[in-house]
């Protein structure tokens, strides 16, 4: 692979008229506009990060979280841009390849969890296995649905992942001029796609990084084979991905500790304790997370402050946040012949000084968060709130234009969806046959699910079911 072509600028449609003289952004930075001036943008604001519908102000959410990411992505571009400038490790990369790496890399901050339904990860969660148990007893015209679809569109369902929502919603549903949605340029679009595989090749138990999850539904391939094809990663990571996954596992993995801190889950002397245990088992690390917290806290009772505790946790985690971009730049560039041959099969954090502190800080969010009765007892009722939503959104799109008059009801949950998603299924229904437009029905479905934020879901399923 080689920067000049990765850099790609092409759109899926691109514009007809000139340049403007007074414009002087570049098309990456154009990207950035049309994304901060959506709807779907817009809508992070009221998803999850950890904690669904918290009342704090402080908790973060997928909005503030991706502002966190496209700002990692953003410094760890500028790092490893004039990393490869100094180091002259390639003869054809230019001072605006490091501009234009920065500007992406901030876009695909912006857009990393934009696909991902309400109610965080445990939302994908629920689909899956919704689907799963949902699929086998659906029936279409008297005929088992599962006969009807493909093992692809099987597993496209049963496999439902955030990711390949991300790559549908900015090219299909978000319709405002035509069917190309935000019409993103090619670079942006193949850093966003973290797994260039199909949901039948996923191999979650292997060794290989991005065989993990699926990449793009089906009904998308051919914009994947377009991206790719004008990146030419083909079916290899596109280079920035793994640095756009860096500044995701950086943001959500010390957010997720400070967010924890600050709600009760992880106290400062367990941190304290959890990070002398760090220090034993690795003592040749430079950087002493534990001596650092001390110092923190000392600093604090030493200004007074009312709270050194909170202090101490909150500056250390800006510290640690600076240490692993570090770690992240240095795993890029010493990894860099196998990174652009597309053979390199970790994260950038594997092998540096950060991955111990890294596998640390998410173990903790795991046993001390993820794991607790309060997160348990919220996903239960989220998971009551997407079942019985995907149970009324199923039965209506099963029978929607295809000539079978519906129920009353089932006209009126068909009417709940939004007019740009039904374009962008009439659009890629036409020439298909009746198995493939059963399987973009059930797309449908899924698509307005994941446009939802986790307060319009949670109210929805009480007016649906009569809860006022």
């Amino acid at each position: 692979m080689e920067w000049k072509r990765l850099l790609s600028c092409s759109r899926e449609r691109e514009s007809g008229s000139a340049r403007k003289a007074s414009d002087l952004r570049s098309e990456f930075e154009k990207d950035y506009h049309r994304i901060i001036g959506s709807a779907s943008f817009r809508r992070l604001q009221d998803k999850t990060q950890v904690f669904p519908l918290d009342k704090s102000d402080f908790i973060r959410t997928r909005l503030t979280h991706s502002l966190e990411v496209a700002s990692f992505g953003k410094s760890l571009g500028q790092n490893i841009g004039e990393n490869i400038l100094s180091g002259h490790r390639d003869a054809g990369f230019t001072g605006q390849m490091k501009e234009d790496i920065s500007h992406i890399l901030e876009c695909a901050g912006l857009l990393h969890d934009i696909g991902n339904p309400p109610f965080g990860h445990f939302g994908e969660i629920a689909i899956r296995e919704w689907f799963r148990r949902n699929l086998p007893k659906m029936k279409f015209k008297g005929v088992p649905v599962a006969q009807m679809l493909s093992p692809q569109m099987q597993a496209d369902f049963c496999h439902f992942d955030g990711n390949a929502q991300a790559l549908r919603l900015v090219t299909r549903l978000h319709y405002l001029v035509d069917e190309y949605g935000m019409n993103l340029t090619c670079a942006l679009l193949n850093t966003i796609i973290k797994y260039p595989v199909p949901s039948t090749e996923i191999d979650e138990e292997g060794k290989d990084l991005i065989r993990k999850k699926m990449g793009y539904f089906l009904a998308d391939e051919e914009t994947f084979r377009y991206v790719t094809g004008n990146t030419g990663t083909g079916n290899r990571r596109h280079p920035l991905t793994f640095i756009l996954e860096a500044a995701d596992d950086l943001a959500y993995k010390t957010a997720d500790v400070e967010d924890a801190f600050v709600k009760g889950f992880i106290s400062y002397y367990a941190l304290q304790r959890e990070l002398k245990e760090l220090e034993e088992r690795h003592p040749d690390s430079p950087f002493r997370p534990l001596e650092k917290l001390n110092r923190f806290f000392e600093r604090g009772i030493e200004k007074q402050i009312s709270h050194p505790e909170a202090y101490a946790v909150k500056n250390w985690i800006v510290s640690v946040q600076g240490f692993l971009i570090s770690c992240a730049t240095f795993g890029f560039t010493s990894n860099y012949d196998s990174i652009m041959a597309g053979t390199y099969g970790h994260d950038l954090f594997y092998g540096t000084y950060g991955q111990h502190l890294m596998d640390l800080l998410g173990d903790m969010a795991d046993r001390r968060v993820f794991s607790s009765m309060a997160i348990y007892k919220m996903e239960v009722s989220e998971s009551a709130i997407l079942n019985d939503l995907m149970d009324k959104l199923a039965r209506a799109v099963l029978y929607y234009d295809t000539g079978v008059e519906q129920d009353t009801i089932d006209r009126r949950v068909i009417s709940f969806i939004s007019d740009n998603y039904k374009n962008a299924y009439r659009l890629q229904a036409q020439g298909r046959d009746e198995n493939g437009k059963l399987y973009l029905r059930l797309l449908l479905m899924t698509d307005y699910l994941c446009g939802m934020t986790d307060s319009y879901a949670k109210r929805l399923y009480q007016e649906m079911n009569g809860i006022i």
